[in-house]
């Protein structure tokens, strides 16, 4: 989370997503190739897939946010859980280009915007609504990109946060101040 004190939910917000977007390629720089496109079983999604939807919901959501509906004719969201593109840098693109658009528009935006009415799929909602609605969305899906590298990288997996059995240790190193940024 941000390290100053703000009284901006939007500025809060952004933190939020920059602090997502760093976790779940954190876990995704874990993956080898083959675990990038792994599915557990046929109802799960791999790694790849889950990239590729998070993308096309972020570019969807965030272009033009306040003047078009959020759900824009050209996504194809069913086709975001097919074949993933045919390598990791095409998929790491996609990636960059959905957390380019957001960040784009909510550093375009002021708080004073976020009691605007927006559309997704014709539902009408504050910016503020969307705002949480796609913060809690991405969340879910970064979720899901940790536990699958997790699962699939096991006991190489390297934690994310404090590794367990080390709380008390860490919590010690917070209150002597050698604690370091995650």
């Amino acid at each position: 989370m941000a390290l100053e004190f703000t009284t901006s939910y939007l500025q809060d917000s952004v933190a939020v997503f920059h602090q997502y977007k760093k976790l779940a390629e954190r876990a995704m720089d874990q993956l080898t190739e083959e675990q990038f496109t792994a599915v557990l079983d046929p109802e799960m999604n791999s790694v790849a897939l889950i990239v590729k939807h998070v993308s096309g919901n972020l570019r969807s959501r965030w272009t033009d946010f306040l003047t078009t509906d959020g759900e824009k004719p050209d996504r194809d969201r069913d086709a975001e859980f097919e074949a993933p593109p045919a390598t990791r840098e095409e998929v790491r693109a996609l990636w960059e280009q959905g957390w380019s658009t957001l960040f784009a528009t909510l550093e375009s935006l002021t708080d004073r915007d976020l009691t605007a009415t927006v559309t997704i799929r014709g539902e009408a909602l504050s910016a503020m609504q969307a705002l949480n609605r796609s913060i809690a969305h991405t969340a879910s899906h970064v979720g899901q990109i940790v536990l699958l590298a997790k699962h699939l990288n096991s006991a190489q997996w390297k934690p994310l946060s404090v590794p367990r059995g080390q709380s008390a240790a860490y919590t010690q190193k917070v209150y002597s101040g050698e604690a370091s940024q995650r």
